[in-house]
């Protein structure tokens, strides 16, 4: 392996962690910018991704060689994507409304060691003594995080609302990760993703339809800049990036740089958005973030 392959995997790799970590950086600045809901942002945001993902499914269909997609797997990338990307996405968009940025980040990177708990309890795959000790630092750092807003207050409970939404979320997503890794080993990463996306795509639009009316549409501009952004540069690229990334470098490795995620949505949030951490939030990341790369990184 050539070490310019090497270089510009690890340079995808850095893109596509910083473009992911701006999305909630971008869903906090589109609640900033006009009174618009949770509904109408995610509605935004599947359907400007929708074509992208419509070309990346037509492309590899063009292969004469792909394998069919038998009916049961049709079925699992159904619930799959109604589970991994669209439920996952709505409860994310609705925490955010009552956590910042930083936190936000911070409590959806739990999904690694989630997976680990979900393993154990429906795969009885037994946690290693490595995993035990990840999962006690990083719930520690969630605590530590989440410690300095507990309490009866109006706004406090309304915090911890949002955290548990944004949790739920990083449950959603652990599902999705322990029930379809063998569903993507038949059907392939990147058509497993493009099908996924587009099925999660027609609740988020039904949704709208229902709950909200044609008019939610008359936005400002700079509000349909947030979303188009959101929806390409936070949506779309980062899967192609971290494919081409893992291909290149390997998941150990990604995992590493991966971990300046929830660093990078901190710094945004301090830098875009005037939110900062105390202290104890600092050190409660900062168990967090070792807590998961201790369940992420593999020995050799």
């Amino acid at each position: 392996m050539s070490s310019n392959y090497r270089f510009w995997g690890i340079v995808f790799a850095l893109a596509g962690t910083i473009s992911f970590a701006f999305r909630p950086v971008l869903i906090k600045l589109g609640y900033a910018a006009h009174p618009v809901s949770a509904t109408t942002l995610l509605f935004l945001r599947m359907t400007l991704s929708l074509p992208f993902f419509l070309a990346m499914a037509w492309w590899i269909n063009r292969d004469q060689g792909a394998v069919p997609i038998a009916p049961r797997d049709w079925l699992g990338i159904i619930g799959l994507g109604l589970l991994g990307y669209y439920l996952a996405s709505l409860l994310d968009f609705l925490g955010l409304q009552y956590v910042s940025a930083g936190i936000g980040r911070l409590i959806m990177f739990l999904y690694p060691t989630l997976v680990i708990i979900l393993s154990a309890i429906f795969l009885k795959k037994n946690p290693s003594s490595r995993e035990l000790t990840a999962l006690a630092i990083t719930y520690t750092g969630i605590a530590l995080v989440l410690s300095s807003r507990l309490g009866i207050a109006p706004e406090h409970r309304a915090f911890m609302f949002g955290a548990l939404l944004i949790f739920s979320s990083a449950m959603c997503y652990a599902v999705y990760l322990v029930t379809g890794s063998q569903l993507v080993k038949r059907v392939g990463s990147v058509r497993f993703t493009a099908y996924t996306m587009i099925v999660s795509t027609a609740p988020a639009i039904v949704q709208f339809f229902i709950l909200e009316s044609p008019s939610a549409l008359d936005l400002p501009a700079n509000l349909w800049w947030i979303a188009i952004a959101l929806a390409t540069v936070c949506t779309v690229l980062p899967v192609f990036l971290v494919a081409e990334a893992l291909k290149r470098i390997g998941a150990n490795h990604f995992a590493l740089i991966g971990a300046l995620g929830p660093v990078t949505t901190v710094l945004a949030d301090f830098l875009l958005l005037d939110g900062a951490l105390t202290i104890t939030q600092i050190l409660g990341g900062a168990l967090v973030i070792s807590g998961v790369l201790l369940v992420s990184l593999k020995g050799n």
